[in-house]
């Protein structure tokens, strides 16, 4: 009988105990939030039509991005808007007829107070304007996710918008020493002082999509979390089409909360139930 080798047996002991400690750490992820929605099947088509019957209008801000094109295909499709607006820095094009009453409004994000009148007329706004550090630089990062987003809520405040959508981060908080997660915690605060009558920010994990503007970092994440996401869906991940599901029911249900912070579990959940 050939003895043990015991090399091999410590790797495995010890890729034995990485698993595990992972699994606890994804787990203790997975359970650290609190869903505010509770797990139940909304009547979408009823939701959907009275909704529809208040006549209400929008605009999204950043619908050439992925979450962007995502919620306005899932407000087109849904037909719960007598007008909607898209604001950006270009025209886009669409081939489904769907899209033909759309109305764009092409600003320039530097002047935007010289384009106050795209903003005006809206019951309910969507920001999903983001980029990147890599990307832009510091500089540049900060004035899009902070400078532009907060302007935008500004004008769009001042335009009558009632309800101001934002996609945020999961792990924003101003006092945070990331950059990136300062910055969307102080664009959260900042927009929250305008006093909307109503505020909805949400906080997704790492969207789960393939992304045409190429981010190495975030294609990485994915790659790891694809496997994962299978046993633990929010504990650093989310799918992108569950984001855009519940920022539209999220918009048809009543709430009585001024301000809502919807974290990524929430939002999952409330995702789900589309």
């Amino acid at each position: 009988m050939k003895p043990v080798d015991c090399s091999c047996s410590a790797v495995v002991g010890l890729f034995t105990i990485v698993v595990v400690v992972i699994a606890i750490i994804f787990h203790h992820l997975e359970n650290s939030e609190l869903a505010t929605y509770p797990r139940m099947a909304y009547d979408m088509k009823t939701l959907e039509e009275n909704f529809r019957q208040t006549n209400k209008t929008c605009f999204i801000v950043g619908a050439s991005g992925e979450t962007g094109k995502e919620l306005l295909k899932e407000i087109v499709n849904g037909k719960i808007f007598s007008r909607i607006t898209l604001i950006g820095r270009r025209q886009l094009t669409f081939e489904d007829k769907a899209y033909e009453s759309l109305v764009q409004e092409v600003v320039d994000f530097e002047k935007l107070d010289d384009y106050a009148a795209a903003f005006q007329g809206h019951d309910v706004g969507y920001c999903c304007l983001g980029t990147t550090k890599a990307k832009a630089g510091t500089e540049g990062f900060i004035r899009v996710d902070h400078d532009y987003v907060l302007k935008s809520a500004q004008l769009a405040k001042a335009g009558g918008c009632s309800h101001f959508n934002l996609e945020s981060s999961k792990g924003a908080e101003k006092g945070s020493s990331f950059l990136y997660l300062r910055v969307k915690g102080e664009v959260e605060a900042d927009v929250g002082e305008l006093g909307f009558e109503r505020y909805s920010i949400f906080r997704p994990a790492v969207l789960m999509v393939d992304r045409q503007e190429s981010r190495p970092a975030e294609w990485l994440a994915r790659k790891f979390l694809v496997p994962l996401s299978a046993v633990f869906p929010t504990a650093m991940s989310i799918p992108l089409t569950s984001v855009v599901r519940a920022m539209v029911l999220n918009t048809l249900l009543e709430s009585k909360e001024k301000v809502e912070i919807l974290e990524n579990k929430a939002i999952y959940e409330l995702g789900k139930a589309t």
